[in-house]
């Protein structure tokens, strides 16, 4: 359930990946000649998919945490073992942030579980009351002076011009060179999202805690109350949000930062849970079964997903970088997914973990974790929230 969830969370992340930070550069605004088909899919993906998948995503991996935090309660070792799966975390996300791609999520993720392990074992209205905060705190932001000031717009242009010399012609070094020096630029971003993610993470706990997920099919009506709701007043802020961009309304303002962001995580919390309870009505979980072992295997997938895009856009592989329209990119996303579902489908009939998570769980524990499949269904069904 939860899985499937994630697995369908998987295709907005990449998505939002492939069409406004692998296809050009993050810095990069689109161009105003773009092809009608291309504003369409820009104008459908800014409305409904950007910002809101990564809240998702964020939203699950705080039910990940508090499921393990549960399920390790008769371990002494319990705090010991959460900070070690944090720290392998880490340095994962450090490698592909360097190495691979430097839209990375890990790090960031790893370092937000640190400041929510605390709140993991204290009473809910603290976990909530903090989640409110921090939602409060990152609304408000923009309206803020920034903490980390962003690149100007003539740093933005140099970045984005350097970017499609870097990333489309050069070989690998010359890619990495760049990225090490495009981090830098980058970081504010994560510091202004950074409130939003200790937020989510938190959400996704309570929700846990609550039992609203692990008793999902017995509040169904409550689900689709908050589907209803989410998706109606997040797609309706993140619609007027984007208003003035795609169709020329009139500007909100100094308004319009705070709509967008808040818009996003409401439309977030609307998705998970109308796919949750459709998950719990009859037929809804061999409809989106599809997407279960997908999302099991979410950690592998996310960074084969930057391997695969690296390859396509980047110089050392097909150099397609700032070549393409969104549609074409978007198509090719699509497919880059379907083949992700094939495939993880194929692997975990052989395996019990996608081979990035049984390295994370053999670091967490200690020792290499057993990896053939077994007929012992309940063994398997135990690592599926993991």
């Amino acid at each position: 359930m939860i899985d499937a969830l994630r697995g369908l969370a998987l295709f907005g992340v990449l998505a939002m990946n492939i069409v406004f930070i692998f296809r050009v550069s993050i810095f990069a605004p689109f161009l105003p000649n773009a092809e009608p088909l291309d504003r369409a899919v820009a104008a459908v993906l800014t409305v409904a998919v950007v910002s809101k998948a990564l809240a998702l995503f964020s939203l699950l991996f705080g039910v990940g945490l508090a499921i393990q935090f549960e399920r390790l309660a008769g371990d002494a070792r319990r705090m010991i073992l959460l900070v070690r799966r944090l720290v392998v975390l880490l340095a994962i996300g450090l490698v592909h942030l360097y190495l691979i791609w430097d839209g990375d999520i890990l790090v960031e993720y790893a370092l937000a579980g640190f400041v929510v392990l605390p709140f993991l074992g204290g009473a809910r209205w603290l976990m909530a009351g903090a989640a409110l905060l921090l939602l409060g705190l990152y609304v408000t932001m923009p309206l803020l002076p920034p903490i980390v000031p962003p690149p100007d717009d003539a740093e933005m242009a140099a970045l984005a011009a350097d970017a499609t010399r870097a990333y489309g012609t050069g070989g690998f070094f010359d890619v990495l060179a760049f990225r090490i020096r495009e981090v830098p630029a980058i970081f504010p971003l994560h510091v202004m999202g950074f409130p939003r993610t200790v937020a989510l993470f938190l959400v996704g706990a309570f929700a846990w805690r609550s039992g609203v997920l692990r008793r999902a099919s017995a509040n169904r009506r409550l689900l689709f109350v908050v589907a209803t709701f989410g998706i109606l007043l997040g797609g309706g802020s993140s619609l007027a949000a984007a208003g003035q961009e795609l169709f020329d309304w009139p500007s909100l303002g100094r308004a319009l930062s705070p709509l967008e962001e808040l818009g996003a995580v409401v439309l977030a919390l609307g998705y998970a849970a109308a796919v949750m309870a459709a998950v719990n009505l009859s037929g809804g979980r061999r409809m989106l079964g599809w997407a279960a072992p997908l999302g099991r295997m979410a950690f592998t997938n996310y960074l084969a997903q930057s391997v695969i895009c690296g390859w396509i856009f980047y110089g050392y592989g097909l150099g397609q970088f700032g070549r393409l329209g969104v549609a074409a990119t978007l198509a090719i996303g699509i497919f880059v997914y379907v083949a992700q579902v094939v495939f993880s489908a194929w692997w975990l009939r052989r395996y019990r973990f996608g081979p990035v998570e049984w390295l994370w769980r053999s670091c967490m524990y200690g020792v290499p974790q057993p990896m053939r499949a077994t007929l012992n269904l309940a063994m398997m069904r135990a690592t599926i929230a993991d």
